[in-house]
């Protein structure tokens, strides 16, 4: 029987504001302990006992005398607190400058430069929600067939386009054209195809979203590889890393279909990462500021996660941890800077309490060191000798 890890991302589910939260006007914020005191407590027994509620104060999820899993907090060393950051010094790349981003809208040389490219006009331009742009233009970007460029907090490019006026294949073409285009001092960590269908006034966007992520420097995915492992993406975890460090992709297009997917991996038995991102907390809720849907979510999520622990064998290692916060309690619908979570659960470790990890790169390095594979040049510390 092969060691296999399991490494879920709950996108979003940040654990309280970090040490340099003032630095991205992120003061007071909490995912978790926010949402959970915005919707009179959460019902969570599976993280309850794991020790979720051992990590901080969560309403409806008291700590328990003996956790089932290690327990702590991450805090991010990388300047930046969006998903492709997280990911990427999860996987050992701790970013030395933030990737740009433009609180102004995009400067007018690349936007003219994008229109040549693509033969086209564009609106927008602007930082704005993607479910607000598009009710916003949407009526006039079906009438001039102009995609829709907006960005956000984040250092982001995206793309909003109607399928019936732009066609997926062309929006798909226009945002690899902008993935080309936009290096150097304009190279944003993600050009972010947004589809939507429907008529003004009742647009709704479809799960044909993909991501163009700025190529990452050799990291643990890579190494893991090298060295003989199997490495599955499930969810946006291809895109994150422009396709490199992945040996089986597989998209989804909700939390429940990549706990499906989950499940469906675990049946093989090899060595390797089952590595999993569930977008919906971030995309539906965190950025939309619905803490009860954010809190479904979760209680979701918790209901399935018995049905992930019993198909783990003994050789198994179940990690969960979060990328960035999205606080949906705070003004504003960006991310948020906080620590994240860390759970981590097999039956031959020890459930002891792992403190306060000063970067998210100890993961990567942990999955690695679990998996037996020797990893060079890349941040962080495997905190496995402290369970066994």
């Amino acid at each position: 029987m092969n060691q296999r890890v399991i490494l879920i991302i709950l996108d979003s589910l940040g654990v309280g504001e970090a040490p340099d939260s003032h630095l991205f006007c992120d003061e007071g914020c909490n995912t978790l302990g926010n949402m959970a005191d915005a919707v009179g407590g959460l019902n969570l027994p599976n993280l309850q006992k794991l020790g979720l509620g051992n990590i901080l104060t969560v309403r409806g999820v008291p700590p328990v005398t003996r956790p089932q899993a290690a327990y702590g907090r991450m805090q991010e060393k990388s300047p930046g607190k969006d998903t492709t950051t997280g990911h990427w010094e999860m996987m050992g790349v701790v970013l030395d400058q933030a990737f740009p981003t433009y609180p102004h809208g995009f400067p007018a040389e690349v936007i003219e430069e994008f229109e040549r490219r693509i033969n086209r006009k564009t609106l927008g331009n602007k930082v704005a929600s993607g479910t607000v742009i598009i009710e916003e233009l949407g009526r006039e970007h079906m009438q001039t067939g102009y995609p829709i460029v907006y960005t956000s907090a984040d250092s982001v490019f995206q793309i909003a386009a109607h399928e019936e006026v732009i066609p997926l294949e062309s929006l798909y073409q226009m945002c690899q054209i902008a993935r080309e285009m936009l290096v150097g001092e304009h190279a944003v960590g993600r050009v972010i195809a947004r589809p939507f269908v429907g008529e003004p006034g009742s647009f709704v966007r479809t799960a044909h979203r993909h991501d163009y992520s700025l190529k990452p420097p050799e990291h643990i995915l890579d190494q893991l590889i090298a060295q003989g492992c199997r490495v599955v993406g499930i969810g946006k975890i291809n895109d994150i890393f422009a396709g490199r460090g992945v040996t089986d992709s597989i998209p989804t297009s909700s939390n429940q279909e990549g706990v499906d997917q989950i499940l469906t991996a675990m049946q093989d038995d090899f060595r390797g990462l089952i590595f999993v991102n569930l977008v919906d907390f971030d995309m539906l809720y965190g950025h939309r500021n619905d803490p009860q849907g954010y809190a479904q979510a979760l209680e979701q999520f918790d209901a399935r996660l018995p049905e992930i622990m019993a198909k783990m064998s003994s050789k198994d290692l179940l990690i969960i941890t979060a990328d960035h916060g999205c606080d949906p309690t705070i003004p504003g619908t960006d991310h948020t800077r906080e620590y994240v979570p860390l759970l981590v659960y097999g039956a031959e470790l020890q459930p002891v309490d792992l403190g306060i990890r000063n970067t998210f790169a100890d993961v990567g390095q942990s999955v690695a060191d679990y998996l037996g594979v020797e990893t060079k040049n890349l941040a962080g510390q495997s905190f496995l000798p402290e369970l066994r």
